[in-house]
């Protein structure tokens, strides 16, 4: 049992950062309008954040520091300001989404308007992060959001033409009737989703808050190569789902209650209520996650107390910036923006600020100073360099696509 609950963390990390409102949404839309060409960027997505992610655990193991802490250290206020910023923003923004996807699947629930869920929602998460464990809420929130597997059941259930799905996967093309600069708009996307700044800084913030040394590196491989591939099979799922429902009707996904039709159509009430619990589940982890990544950055890079493992009244500064991210997040959500324009338009933002996060934790895992015999060997440089490359050519083609496509459209 103890085994089980040693990977829960890569399980949140997966959940909060694969299959969070972003994924659920962006897979969707692509499945229904690409079927399921986009396959082989979330292959490289989960490669990506499985190696990444696994070398910022290794150092937050090794070095027993989190990655803003060495980051200001290693790279200077001024880069180190730059990339937090942006990291910041980014977060915030993902977290605005997050908070809308609890409403929007609460709303889905109840049927009750989404706005009404909204301050609820933000007063959840707030109440959370200030008196639940990090333990428990790592283990009940991503256990929970396993539920989402019934978006695979669904796809076996719905009894679609697999040899053509795969054909799609394998030989991916651009359907008629879509422009190839919106695929690619949606491949950013997609990337982007797959490997969101936060997602990394929680991992590492994570394995400090579990009190990991290097003794820990085996299990905080283990969680990586258990968290993520799982999230990665989800979001196959999710976008399977839309392909074999919505793809043939060319209908397009623009609600959370489409995004469910095909596990309602495949196996009635039951699996719809698991996959709204799992709904709900997921996005309450991801908004838990972002919202303490948002402390955990500032907090870091700042030099003040922070973890959960300490009380509020030890690191008040920790605790109210998490506070002051929430309320932003609830507040713009209060004006009536959409949340699913938010969820799009942060994973593209996401895209645009992965060089700052993702150069200076190669560069860390590389340094002898801190990491001693752990720094990264070849192969790991080698594949972190390829995708430094590929994170580079996202971020900036990231912004022309969105003018060029209308975010899409």
């Amino acid at each position: 049992m103890k085994k089980i609950f040693a990977v829960a963390l890569g399980v949140l990390t997966a959940i909060g950062g694969f299959v969070d409102i972003g994924d659920l949404v962006t897979n969707a839309v692509v499945g229904a309008r690409f079927g399921m060409s986009l396959v082989w960027v979330v292959l490289v997505g989960v490669v990506g954040i499985c190696l990444f992610a696994q070398m910022s655990g290794r150092v937050a193991a090794v070095s027993g520091r989190a990655t803003f802490e060495i980051i200001r250290e290693r790279l200077g206020p001024r880069i180190g300001g730059a990339n937090l910023v942006a990291s910041f923003f980014v977060t915030v923004l993902t977290l605005t989404a997050e908070i809308g996807g609890i409403a929007l699947a609460l709303e889905l629930a109840s049927s009750v308007e989404r706005r009404l869920w909204i301050p609820f929602a933000g007063l959840a998460v707030w109440l959370v992060l200030w008196r639940v464990k990090f333990s428990v809420l790592e283990n009940v929130t991503g256990l929970l959001g396993l539920t989402l597997v019934v978006f695979a059941v669904a796809l076996f259930q719905l009894g679609p033409d697999w040899g053509e799905l795969v054909d799609q996967a394998v030989r991916p093309t651009v359907p008629q009737g879509e422009g190839v600069p919106t695929y690619w708009y949606y491949a950013v996307a997609l990337f982007g989703a797959a490997m969101t700044p936060y997602e990394v800084f929680f991992f590492s913030s994570g394995a400090r808050e579990e009190k990991w040394t290097a003794k820990d590196v085996s299990q905080s491989r283990l969680n990586v190569l258990v968290g993520f591939p799982l999230g990665g099979l989800l979001s196959v799922a999710i976008a399977g789902c839309a392909a074999v429902v919505f793809l043939p009707r060319e209908v397009d996904v623009t609600s959370l209650s489409q995004i469910t039709l095909p596990v309602a159509m495949a196996g009635g009430k039951l699996l719809l209520a698991l996959a709204i619990l799992g709904i709900v589940a997921a996005t309450f982890g991801a908004a838990l996650e972002t919202a303490l990544s948002t402390g955990y950055t500032l907090a870091q890079f700042l030099g003040w107390s922070w973890g959960k493992y300490r009380r509020p009244a030890e690191a008040t500064r920790f605790h109210t910036a998490m506070l002051v991210a929430v309320v932003v997040g609830t507040l713009v959500l209060l004006t009536n923006v959409d949340p699913i324009a938010v969820t799009e338009y942060s994973v593209v933002f996401s895209a645009i600020a992965l060089p700052l996060t993702y150069l200076p934790i190669l560069v860390v895992a590389n340094d002898r100073e801190y990491m001693g015999e752990h720094v990264n060997g070849r192969t790991t440089n080698a594949l972190g360099l390829v995708y430094l490359v590929i994170i580079v050519v996202a971020s900036l083609a990231a912004i022309p696509l969105m003018i060029a496509t209308g975010a899409g459209g």
